[in-house]
């Protein structure tokens, strides 16, 4: 992709050249801010473009300019998860930006703890572990009591089919937690103890 100005405007490109088909940044999910960022900056870098080359007493705006595109280029290259050619309006130079670079995270601790912390703040493994650790033994007596005094009171398999409700109703929680920040601790515990709890309710039923 091509970060080009054409008559004021910024438009963005294909890798085809000059024949390649111009779009409007509006059109594209790069959000309406950055958009309309590109444009106020192409509507500058058309009138400072024109009136100063290398050496000129105003090449410090020209400076300006240039770096001023290359900090949106690099943001359109973000969003767009994609390089982004910016070709600088007053030196004519073309510079390759490339999007950041995740960073490394194992497929497992993905999957597991989903998205990293985030501004690359280090996994609390101490205090989540607690977390988790106490929401499991609450989730273990809990299930436990409500499947021994059904069981005790009417029969088993009442308190077998009341331990699978539970269990049915609280599971897609738990899975959309597992992703969000702090919560998905009690998350993992909570599933953690469900598993451990059907032990204890089958020895109680049968």
């Amino acid at each position: 992709m091509e970060l080009r100005i054409r008559e004021g405007r910024a438009v963005l490109a294909g890798s085809g050249g000059e024949s390649a088909r111009e779009v409007d940044p509006h059109s594209l999910a790069i959000g309406s801010d950055l958009a309309q960022a590109l444009h106020e900056w192409a509507r500058v870098a058309s009138a400072v473009g024109s009136a100063v080359r290398p050496g000129d007493s105003g090449a410090e705006a020209g400076s300006v300019v240039s770096q001023r595109g290359r900090q949106l280029a690099q943001r359109l290259a973000a969003a767009m998860g994609t390089s982004v050619r910016f070709v600088d309006p007053v030196s004519g130079e073309g510079v390759i930006v490339d999007p950041p670079a995740p960073a490394p995270r194992s497929e497992l601790a993905r999957r597991l703890f989903g998205t990293p912390d985030p501004a690359g703040e280090p996994t609390p493994w101490l205090t989540g572990l607690t977390v988790s650790a106490f929401v499991a033994a609450v989730v273990v007596v809990a299930m436990l009591a409500l499947a021994n005094t059904l069981a005790r009171e009417t029969n088993g398999w009442l308190a077998l089919i009341a331990s699978a409700v539970v269990t049915g109703g609280i599971t897609p929680s738990l899975w959309l937690a597992r992703r969000v920040p702090i919560v998905r601790w009690a998350s993992f515990g909570a599933a953690a103890g469900i598993v451990i709890a059907w032990i204890g309710v089958l020895i109680v039923v049968f």
